[in-house]
């Protein structure tokens, strides 16, 4: 069993609380049964670690476990995951420009499995995908998809010679659900909406109607929209 603090790996799996370390390594802690679950049929896992005995992993002191939870409900068992992202070809992308909150970015991929949106780009203001929370609220399924992370006017710029209709959601504007073979859809920012540049570039707005409230959160209204192209 690992009992001390100062163990190597134990620090390495510690840093990978931390962006910067989860970058500089390509690594990321995964947790829970049904994530970890999802990360070995992914192909995923470097190593797992348990204060379980009765578990699979390197069984380390429940201090230690401690210290490398993440939520108010710990787990007794933790991957270390690879950063393997493998690329996907895709009818149908989902464009997130500036998307902060990592509950709504992991709800959002969640969605994009669900519907078909397996390739997904965020900007590079958007929260990171190997968040705990981006993970947690995804269910998994960032295992699902295929992610990058770039600037978006070019990535249209890119996309657009390849047949894709660009299109912007907006809460505000009057925009209909199109019938395209090839659509890349741009979600904004909770506070601010599709950046002006990224509206100038796209085809179209599509909204959706709603009665007594000015709008929706975005992974609900994305979740929805991606529904309506479920069948693309």
């Amino acid at each position: 069993m690992m009992v001390s603090k100062q163990n190597k790996q134990f620090k390495l799996w510690k840093s990978l609380m931390l962006k910067k370390y989860r970058d500089i390594h390509g690594l990321f802690l995964v947790y829970g049964t049904h994530q970890i679950e999802k990360a070995k049929q992914a192909g995923a896992i470097e190593s797992i670690i348990t204060s379980n005995p009765l578990l699979e992993g390197t069984l380390i002191d429940e201090s230690l476990m401690d210290e490398l939870q993440q939520t108010e409900t710990p787990f007794d068992q933790i991957a270390v995951c690879k950063k393997l992202n493998l690329k996907r070809e895709s009818k149908k992308i989902l464009m997130l420009d500036d998307v902060q909150d990592p509950d709504n970015v992991g709800a959002l991929i969640r969605s994009a499995a669900a519907f078909g949106f397996v390739h997904v780009i965020l900007s590079h203001g958007s929260a990171d995908l190997y968040n705990e929370k981006t993970i947690r609220a995804s269910k998994g399924s960032i295992f699902d998809v295929y992610v990058e992370r770039k600037p978006l006017v070019e990535a249209i710029s890119q996309l657009r010679p390849k047949g894709y209709t660009i299109l912007y959601a907006d809460a505000h504007e009057e925009g209909t659900m199109t019938n395209v073979n090839h659509v890349v859809l741009i979600l904004g920012n909770e506070g601010h909406g599709v950046n002006p540049s990224l509206r100038a570039l796209a085809d179209a707005s599509v909204t959706i109607e709603t009665e007594h409230v000015e709008s929706l959160n975005v992974s609900v209204a994305g979740g929805i929209l991606m529904y309506e192209w479920r069948k693309l």
